[in-house]
């Protein structure tokens, strides 16, 4: 299970304004294996986390590029899911290497998504020229969207916009901090606080009848912003900032021994290279 929210402004009036915030949660289990976000291989073309679970090895939930390629992926709640499907994780880090635009992408995606367990991907092309986002859920239409408006979106375990409780309150908190004037850091910070709210929001008819099988405890749970349950929950926030000149912020913080009590924080800056 993840969150994510972002704000997609292609053409910014203001000096100071971003083409892109993206704030994001991955929930997972604690003690799957994974990289932190680092740039990938020799190139350094390539940021984001890596999968290290057997037979998911350099799957990814979350990427970007110098280039100004983006993807990010969350599961769509399910309580039976095929053990055979094949690796979700691996439909981000295919795109980031991948040579063909966002929507091309995702046509090619729809094509083979039978063959994969419910998810949604985000993919976004950031250029000199134009900016695009796309989207794409396998439970959803066949055929991907371009998002053609600027906007605040928001996608959680279910199709995009789907108002489950959380996603409508954790909205209303990102769009209050995204229309504040905030220098890089402030903003960063205030994002990051609201990935860490573990307010619960239950009941929620919605959330908990795509969510049937799943225990009263761990819709609950999953009800939070912040995930916390028994070796599940929130176990890294990413926020992303790319502004009218290029500028690429990174900000990971990830929890560290399985411990919700010890985490790292690491930052990365770079410039888009069309």
């Amino acid at each position: 299970m993840c969150i994510i929210f972002f704000k997609f402004d292609p053409r910014p009036a203001s000096k100071n304004a971003y083409r892109l915030v993206l704030a994001a949660n991955r929930d997972e289990t604690y003690s799957r294996p994974s990289k932190a976000a680092d740039f990938w291989g020799n190139g350094k073309e390539i940021l984001g986390g890596l999968d290290l679970e057997e037979g998911k090895e350099g799957g990814s939930w979350l990427g970007v590029t110098k280039r100004g390629k983006l993807a990010a992926l969350t599961n769509y709640m399910e309580w039976r899911t095929n053990p055979d499907a094949h690796g979700r994780g691996f439909l981000v880090s295919n795109y980031l290497t991948d040579s063909l635009d966002s929507f091309s992408y995702l046509r090619k995606v729809a094509s083979e998504g039978h063959l994969y367990n419910g998810f949604n991907l985000l993919t976004a092309d950031f250029r000199a020229d134009e900016d695009t986002v796309c989207y794409y859920g396998n439970k959803g239409a066949p055929e991907p969207i371009r998002l053609k408006a600027a906007g605040i979106y928001a996608l959680s375990n279910s199709l995009l916009e789907t108002p489950w409780r959380k996603l409508q309150h954790g909205k209303r908190l990102f769009t209050s901090v995204v229309n504040k004037t905030l220098p890089p850091e402030g903003l960063v910070q205030e994002l990051l606080h609201i990935l860490n709210n573990e307010e619960l929001h239950t009941p929620d008819p919605m959330q908990e009848s795509q969510g049937v099988g799943y225990s009263k405890d761990m819709l609950q749970a999953l009800s939070a912003l912040c995930v916390r349950s028994p070796g599940y929950g929130t176990r890294t926030n990413t926020v992303i900032l790319i502004d009218r000149d290029d500028n690429v912020s990174f900000t990971e913080r990830n929890m560290l021994n399985c411990d919700v009590t010890q985490w790292s924080t690491t930052s990365f800056d770079f410039q888009l290279q069309y």
